[in-house]
Order: C-alpha cells, then structure tokens, then sequence
C-alpha cells in the first residue's frame, strides 16, 4: 500500500459550463463571475485526470460547499 501514497490524481467537479468570446474572458478582473448553465440543485461530474468516475450533488451548509457522491461509475477498462 506505501506505493499507491505517491500517486497523484488530479479531481475536478464540472458544476456547468459557460461559453463566452475570448475577448470577453480577457476583460474579465479577479472576482468577475461567469453564469454557468446549471442551478445549485443540478448533477454534476467528478472527474479524476479528465477521465468521468462518478456523479453528486453539490451541499452547501453555512460558508462551506462540498459534493455529495450519488453514483460511482463502473470503469470501462
């Protein structure tokens, strides 16, 4: 098990997504905020290096945000 501490993963949870001129982006100063196309009550994805391995909810208690896990996805391999 000691060997499987050194591997790195990265995870990312896709809340929705935006689409905008390039331009727009550029323009855009710390703080700016992007609409994106879901609500706090829709699914979304957590991926482990760009790759889909499970579905949640997003929970929201106090100043504190964190993903439920709903559904762990089979692996396709």
């Amino acid at each position: 098990m000691a060997s499987v501490g050194g591997v790195k993963v990265d995870i990312s949870v896709v809340l929705g997504k935006a689409a905008l001129p390039m331009q727009q982006l550029l323009r855009m100063g710390r703080g700016a905020v992007i609409e994106l196309d879901s609500k706090q009550s829709d699914e979304v994805w957590v991926l482990a290096n760009n790759l889909p391995i499970a579905r949640g909810e997003i929970v929201v208690q106090g100043d504190k945000i964190a993903v439920s896990i709903t559904d762990v996805l089979k692996s396709v391999g």
